[in-house]
Formats: C-alpha cells, sequence, structure tokens
C-alpha cells in the first residue's frame, strides 16, 4: 500500500486517471444508458477545475517546504509514520510543511459541514425525483463519503498537531536524541 501511495504521491496525472474513471464508474451504475465514452469525457472535462486546485495546493507546499515536489512527497511519508525530521533543513521544511498544511484545515469544520449539506441536499432530490437505484445510490455515497472525509480530516488535523508540538519543543532534539518511536494514527 505504501508503494501505491508513493507512486500517486508523485504522478499527479496517475491520480486525475485513476479519479476520472472511478468517477466515471459511478456515473454510469446510478445512470445507466449513457455511452461510456461520452461520461468519461465529460467526467474529465469537469474534472480541470478540481486539477488546478490541486495543482495550485501541491506549489503552495512545495513552497512552504522550500524544496521539489518529491521532498514533499518525502516529508509527507514522514508525517504519515510520524517521524520527527532529525536534519535541521528537513526540521525547517516539514515545520513549512505542517504550518501551510494547518492554515489549509482552518475552515475544515465550517466545510464539512456545508459538504454533507450538499449531499444530503442531492440525495433527498434524488430521493423525491429520481429512481429508487439513484436515491440508494446517492444515499450510500453521501453517509460513505461525508463520513471517510471527516475521520480522515480529524486524523490528518492529529498529525499535523502532533508533528507541530514535537517540531516546537522547546529542547531543539536534534541527531543526538533518539527520534520518539511513531505512533500509529
Amino acid at each position: 500500500m505504501r508503494r501505491v501511495r508513493l507512486l500517486l504521491a508523485r504522478h499527479l496525472w496517475l491520480q486525475l486517471i485513476l479519479s476520472v474513471l472511478a468517477a466515471s464508474a459511478l456515473i454510469m451504475l446510478l445512470f445507466p444508458g449513457r455511452s461510456a465514452v461520452s461520461v468519461v469525457v465529460r467526467t474529465a472535462v469537469t474534472s480541470v477545475g478540481a486539477v488546478v486546485v490541486v495543482l495550485v495546493q501541491r506549489r503552495k507546499e512545495r513552497r512552504a517546504a522550500g524544496g521539489s515536489a518529491d521532498d514533499v512527497v518525502e516529508l509527507d511519508a514522514k508525517l504519515r509514520k510520524g517521524e520527527i525530521p532529525s536534519a535541521p533543513e528537513e526540521r525547517r521544511a516539514m515545520r513549512g510543511l505542517v504550518a501551510r498544511r494547518l492554515h489549509r484545515m482552518r475552515h475544515r469544520v465550517a466545510a464539512l459541514i456545508g459538504l454533507a449539506a450538499l449531499f444530503t441536499t442531492v440525495t433527498l432530490l434524488m430521493v423525491f425525483t429520481g429512481t429508487v437505484r439513484q436515491a440508494v445510490g446517492f444515499a450510500v455515497l453521501t453517509v460513505v463519503f461525508v463520513g471517510w472525509n471527516i475521520h480522515r480530516g480529524n486524523v490528518w488535523h492529529r498529525r499535523l498537531r502532533a508533528m507541530e508540538a514535537a517540531l516546537s519543543d522547546g529542547s531543539g532534539q536534534d541527531a543526538g536524541r533518539p527520534t520518539p518511536p511513531a505512533r500509529a494514527l
């Protein structure tokens, strides 16, 4: 799983292709009768905004960490494991990355409430105007997607706060002191 995560983190184009294909499959499942090519093309075109947002965020994270995209991927892997960098330059880069991500997450509760309201509204509209298949599909999608976003948001927020606390520790943990064992988050 780690190799797949690193591969996807390094290659945004692969994430885009897999996301478009997964979204297209879901659309074809919920709205049968449309041609596969038209669904894939329409999904790819409507995903352009999301791609721009991801590219801008990646560039801002790279700038905050002061390195290349591969450096951000390596820092992200350390953040996932809970490894505290020992080299001063790596600590500075991690501090920048953590500060950037915490800044980006500052409105996560309001965003999750808005996301839940949006998905619930669409689900209710499907209940009243769509078929049973569409209503059930959107209900399942709403529960799974919103629940997953809430869970992952809480996990990442906890990881970022823990890393922020570890990096701002007044003891200035350096290479001579052992790194505490990583907590499973």
